[in-house]
This record gives structure tokens, sequence and C-alpha cells, in this order.
């Protein structure tokens, strides 16, 4: 096997990992997770900051890569959490946009 199909190889084991995850994370309790404390704009600012510290993760994880530095398994799983935290971020986004609109539509 070459280096091509050993990365490929690597990658998909990667995402196969994290997509266990993701399904046990999802199928977790509710009672389990944790509420979170303050205000939505706190909650909204950690989330934020969260995505940005994810995605920073992943562009260091890949610039270290392209140098030889990094195992394409770690890449690979911190490409898909920063894509996961930051399609989230762009859902909720797309939600608090609709309700405003509706609320702005509203007749008074």
């Amino acid at each position: 096997m070459n280096a091509i199909d050993s990365n490929i190889t690597n990658a998909l084991l990667a995402y196969q990992d994290v997509a266990k995850k993701i399904n046990s994370a999802i199928s977790t309790n509710e009672a389990d997770t944790p509420k979170p404390q303050g205000t939505f704009k706190e909650l909204v600012k950690n989330v934020v900051s969260d995505t940005v510290d994810a995605t920073k993760k992943s562009e260091n994880l890949s610039m270290k890569a392209i140098a030889g530095q990094a195992d394409m398994r770690d890449v690979v799983q911190a490409v898909n959490s920063a894509e996961i935290a930051l399609e989230t971020v762009v859902t909720v986004r797309d939600s608090a946009v609709k309700a405003y609109q509706e609320i702005l539509n509203m007749p008074i």
C-alpha cells in the first residue's frame, strides 16, 4: 500500500471514530448533560470562542501535517470537529435571524 492509500485509510478511520463519538454524544441522556449557566450572551460568546479555538487547532494541525509533523488522523479529527462547530454556529445564527424576521412580520 502506498502513502496516499495509507493516508486515505487513516482519514477514513479517523472519520469513523469521529462519527462514533458524535453518535454516542447524541444518544446520551439529557439528564446526564450539564445545563448551561449564565446568560444567553455568555453562552453564545463561549460557543463562538470554542468554534474559533477548534478552527485554529485544525489549521495548526493542517500546517504540521504539510510539514510532515502531524498524524493524518489527528488532522481529520480536528478538521471535522471545527466543521461541526461551525455548522452548529451557522444553524443557530440562521434560526435567530429567522426568529427575528418573524417578529418583524408580526402585526401590531
